[in-house]
């Protein structure tokens, strides 16, 4: 009788106890799950990917090579995460002070991506769809279908569903979908879904 698991971990990563991996899920190369982490069903862990402890990672989320998931970080269904981006955890470190107690929620809205080499500092919400610019750095919530870019991160623009660049129309050059911004409230919402 083999122990069969519904995901795959390649035969250099760790998966530490207690710990769920939804099916069809790859682990790669030197990653390592650490305890009371939560992956969800068809997710691509790249090499040298450490998440944990007490992480939620939704389904269909992508992380590439070299990125750290620390306590605090969850990521909702359909993250991407690029090569080397980084998640801290705590605001003012130091190496000879405990600060375990001082971990700051990161969560990270559906479907939004986070490009390569970008930072996202503790304690801010990356909203759903929004896209992260490579190299930027996070230091403010992140409003859902935002483009960041720069250091620190400002919008510069608005993105779809799909990660098309919107312009002024507001709508999606890819799928059609509508969009509709309220100035008020500097956000912007899908108001028209298409197949």
């Amino acid at each position: 009788m083999t122990d069969k698991k519904p995901y795959f971990a390649h035969e250099s990563a760790y998966v530490d106890e207690p710990s769920t991996i939804g099916a069809g899920t790859k682990i790669w190369h030197f990653s390592h799950v650490l305890p009371n982490t939560t992956i969800g069903e068809d997710c691509v862990l790249g090499q040298n990917v450490v998440a944990g402890p007490d992480v939620t990672i939704g389904d269909n989320c992508k992380i590439q090579n070299n990125v750290s998931l620390y306590k605090g970080v969850e990521l909702a269904d359909g993250v991407f995460c690029g090569p080397s981006c980084v998640f801290t955890n705590v605001l003012t470190p130091r190496a000879e002070i405990e600060r375990k107690s001082e971990f700051a929620p990161t969560p990270v809205g559906r479907g939004a991506t986070i490009g390569a080499n970008a930072t996202v500092v503790c304690g801010h919400r990356i909203g759903d769809y929004a896209m992260i610019a490579a190299g930027a750095v996070v230091t403010k919530d992140v409003a859902d279908f935002a483009l960041v870019a720069g250091v620190p991160a400002k919008r510069i623009g608005w993105v779809s569903r799909t990660g098309e660049r919107l312009d002024e129309t507001l709508v999606c050059p890819r799928t059609g979908e509508k969009y509709e911004y309220d100035a008020s409230s500097d956000t912007l919402r899908l108001t028209e879904e298409r197949a």
